[in-house]
């Protein structure tokens, strides 16, 4: 398999060193076309595991929606960057895709950085194109008249289909700033579904976040010019994977006075471990190691839902003659303050022979995992 190690070797290794110690480019044309084509497959199962566990009642319609519309937008980020890299290999000037191998297995937070800037101009460069009827037109004349590979026009065409799908959106990008479902009227309050996503920059995986928010203001938040742009930036701001979720919900709080954030979730989708493509160590590389699947089937995607509570609200004095609602947040009973949360709930989805292999050995590491299994024909089957 053709991957090729980036290298940042330094006497005195930067933090920079560090997170990109691990990043490996793509540079063969089937070993990037086996990257993508994995993840396609990977992709069209989540959508299942949320209406699962929707039906299990750990999410609401609304909040299955709008975790849907994410899911959906990861698919479409891997299938705008296959466009991209397409022809990987063909040439010393085909680009290459960056992934990160440990602890993550999906295309690092750069890759998302540069599409987003490519998105700004992807109007400009469709209108500076040759029409795709066009470029195959040229394509058929170079191959039939001239007898020869058309390469330029393949790698031109890629572009074209590149930028054709960023100007048609739908992609989840390296920040996918707040936005809020309204969900009922509590008494003088009003609920909010608040949810946002970034592409962690530390992890180099998407994790979606979502916050139920009791909203006292004079005007709803959305309406509110003065708040909703604030506590965007605030939310956006402290999206971070290593602060944990009490850090997050505490500094909202006491930020605004007139939000209480009632309820913060979460999801971080990934790592995906495939031992074609990452490198991996403990439990899990000793189940794929044993599956010896198929290519295709030698993968595992673990899903954590990380999940903080308010137990209840205390009022504190906020100046000399008022007083404003305080969250006090209900925190794991053995964890407690080092994880932050209410609860953590970790998932793998995995296809049937790895899954075989995993009930075969029983790695303590992963008995607290619940279980996906992609069984034949792509069919979802949920284990105890």
């Amino acid at each position: 398999m053709s991957i090729r190690t980036v290298n940042h070797a330094m006497p005195d290794p930067t933090v920079k060193d560090v997170l990109t110690s691990d990043h490996h480019e793509l540079y063969d044309t089937l070993v990037a076309r086996r990257y993508f084509a994995k993840f396609d497959r990977i992709t069209g199962h989540l959508g299942r595991v949320a209406a699962e566990v929707e039906a299990e009642g750990r999410l609401t319609r609304t909040e299955a929606r709008v975790l849907g519309r994410y899911l959906t937008a990861v698919a479409g980020t891997f299938r705008a960057l296959n466009h991209k890299y397409l022809m990987t290999g063909r040439g010393e000037g085909a680009p290459r895709l960056t992934i990160d191998r440990h602890e993550s297995g999906f295309p690092v937070a750069q890759e998302l950085m540069t599409m987003a800037v490519d998105a700004q101009q992807a109007e400009k460069h469709l209108a500076g194109m040759p029409s795709e009827a066009e470029l195959k037109d040229r394509m058929i004349r170079q191959i039939v008249g001239d007898q020869m590979v058309p390469t330029a026009l393949q790698f031109a065409l890629s572009q074209r289909y590149y930028y054709e799908a960023l100007a048609a959106g739908g992609i989840f990008w390296a920040r996918n700033d707040p936005d809020a479902q309204w969900i009922e009227d509590l008494g003088e309050r009003r609920h909010f579904l608040v949810h946002w996503a970034v592409w962690d920059t530390q992890s180099n995986l998407p994790v979606v976040y979502l916050m139920d928010l009791e909203d006292s203001g004079k005007r709803p938040i959305l309406n509110d010019a003065y708040r909703w742009p604030q506590a965007q930036a605030a939310l956006m701001a402290q999206s971070v994977g290593g602060l944990k979720l009490l850090t997050i919900a505490t500094g909202f709080d006491k930020d605004f006075a007139d939000l209480h954030p009632k309820r913060l979730r979460r999801i971080i989708l990934g790592p995906m471990y495939s031992a074609s493509f990452t490198l991996q160590s403990g439990p899990i590389s000793k189940v794929l190691e044993g599956a010896k699947a198929p290519e295709g089937e030698d993968w595992a995607l673990v899903w954590t839902v990380e999940d903080l509570v308010s137990d209840r609200e205390e009022e504190v004095k906020d100046g000399w003659f008022s007083t404003v609602g305080r969250q006090v947040y209900k925190l794991d009973p053995v964890a407690g303050a080092e994880l932050g949360a209410t609860r953590q709930d970790r998932m793998i989805i995995l296809p049937e022979k790895p899954y075989q292999v995993l009930v075969e050995q029983n790695p303590r590491g992963l008995q607290g995992l619940r279980k996906f299994v992609v069984g034949a024909g792509g069919r979802l089957i949920p284990t105890l």
